[in-house]
């Protein structure tokens, strides 16, 4: 319906272009000539001839378009809200009107002279003007974001307010384009209700010219594992549908659905989004061993603000808190809700402790402290991806696993079928049915399969208290949002001044 409705108002607009332009005293034809037609509006208008560039512009430039309509409206004498809603809306009908209505006539520039805007009036055009304005800036160049988890101390904290970059890696057309401005996929004041509507819906599509994502940047995207998810409190991206599906209801979807009836399917520009950084690449090959990273068998750098936990054993004397906290910035209250303490007794004489790597070294200088080693994780476990099959991985012992590339071709097995079932069906949107060791993909036998984007590795810099790509997997090219530059603001019982400014690494 969206697409006919498209139809009848691209019509309806050269239609009713042709008989203003005629009563405009501009030869009608032209009218339906692209492009051409608008810059003989400007033209007309006397409108600066940067506008009529500016509506090159992908996305953005059909509400410049719109606008430069209005104002060749407005030299017809039409000039109150109602006639520039019916330009905005129902072209198709409205144009025509003023174009071959014996009571409609060209004012020209000189009568727009004479014409004075209510306090009103200049009100509703100024905040009109605003919010297109914002959200063409929100949509294409940069947008704020708030960190809200740990997931990425010390490199950044909760309560850092982020500018991220979109032109970065070439901002996003839109897939899910009519939604209420200025929030992401919630209405204002609610957890629950979609912020948008998914009847008018365009491909992925990024504009062109920027650059990819590079080993190590900080990267927003959209949560691939958010596609799904239950829409009630507590849920969400906090609890992600697959989890629940998998431990607690056995993959049995129909008995989840019965126990929590409101399922959401999240666009995939609409899922949460998550901050973390890229360690490996498209064609990498990424393993760890004993919590340590390799990336194409080499130790991957280690962000000097990233964390991990560490068993810290003691002679029975306890480390002093004001070292925790003002040597070491060690958290012994967490910040909210979200958060956990970063330093806890285990008992004789040991403590775990989340902390950076130069903070081990303080801490190895004092004379109660025995020994320090890290806290690894060697239980295999569902939750960690691919979350079943051949693989029983740990958070600290995983892989090794190759990172799909586009136009890259993988031998399809029983030992990576699951690794690469969900790209081919959810993000590439293919069919998949496994037959007694045969894999038939849409309808047709397959041994092969070679991916149509590229994927990334997403880690948290607080290694043990993130739920990055470890648990979920793969993000793909069409997920990533943009690159996090910017603190523009930090709070925690007020300002972190010396946060302030500062840029991401």
């Amino acid at each position: 319906m969206f697409w006919i409705y498209l139809i009848i108002c691209f019509i309806g607009w050269h239609v009713g272009m042709y008989g203003m332009f005629r009563k405009a005293g501009i030869e009608p034809w032209k009218a339906f000539i692209p492009f051409y037609n608008t810059w003989l509006i400007v033209e007309k208008c006397g409108i600066k001839k940067i506008w009529f560039w500016l509506q090159l512009l992908p996305f953005a430039g059909i509400f410049i378009t719109i606008w430069i309509t209005i104002i060749f409206v407005m030299h017809f004498g039409k000039f109150d809200l109602l006639s520039h809603t019916l330009t905005v809306f129902a072209p198709f009908a409205y144009l025509p009107y003023l174009g071959f209505s014996k009571d409609v006539r060209w004012i020209g520039p000189e009568g727009v002279k004479h014409y004075k805007k209510s306090s009103l009036r200049e009100w509703i055009d100024a905040l009109v003007f605003a919010t297109v304005a914002a959200t063409i800036i929100r949509t294409f160049i940069f947008e704020a974001y708030v960190i809200p988890t740990g997931s990425m101390e010390k490199t950044l904290l909760i309560n850092d307010f982020l500018f991220v970059n979109k032109m970065s890696y070439g901002a996003r057309i839109p897939e899910t384009p009519l939604s209420f401005p200025f929030v992401h996929n919630t209405m204002p004041g609610s957890s629950t209700r979609p912020s948008y509507v998914k009847w008018v819906k365009f491909p992925y599509k990024r504009l062109p010219g920027a650059g990819k994502v590079q080993r190590n940047d900080v990267v927003v995207f959209n949560f691939p594992a958010g596609d799904t998810i239950i829409n009630e409190a507590g849920f969400g991206s906090a609890r992600p549908y697959y989890d629940v599906l998998r431990e607690q209801f056995n993959g049995n979807r129909e008995a989840l659905r019965y126990e929590y009836p409101d399922i959401l399917v999240h666009p995939r520009d609409k899922t949460d989004n998550y901050i973390k950084r890229c360690t490996g690449l498209p064609g990498d090959t990424v393993y760890l061993k004993e919590s340590i990273l390799y990336i194409n068998g080499q130790p991957a750098v280690v962000p000097p603000n990233s964390q991990m936990a560490y068993v810290v054993t003691t002679n029975g004397q306890s480390i002093p808190n004001d070292f925790l906290q003002d040597e070491m910035h060690v958290k012994l209250v967490p910040v909210n809700a979200s958060d956990s303490p970063e330093f806890e007794p285990m008992g004789n004489n040991l403590f775990r402790i989340t902390m950076r790597p130069e903070d081990v070294n303080k801490l190895k200088t004092l004379p109660n402290v025995l020994s320090i080693v890290p806290d690894v994780d060697t239980t295999a476990s569902s939750w960690i991806f691919p979350n079943g099959g051949t693989h029983r991985w740990s958070s600290d012992n995983f892989g090794p696993l190759y990172i799909p590339k586009k136009g890259a071709t993988v031998e399809l097995n029983a030992q990576n079928i699951d690794i690469y079932r969900r790209l081919i069906t959810n993000y590439e949107g293919h069919t998949l049915i496994e037959n007694n060791g045969q894999y038939i993909i849409d309808g047709k036998p397959a041994s092969q399969y070679t991916f149509a984007y590229d994927y990334y590795w997403m880690m948290g810099d607080n290694r043990h208290r993130s739920q990055d790509s470890r648990f979920w997997g793969f993000v793909p090219e069409t997920h990533i949002v943009g690159k996090a530059s910017l603190i523009w603001f930090s709070w925690q019982n007020g300002p972190r001044w010396n946060r302030i400014f500062r840029s991401i690494k």
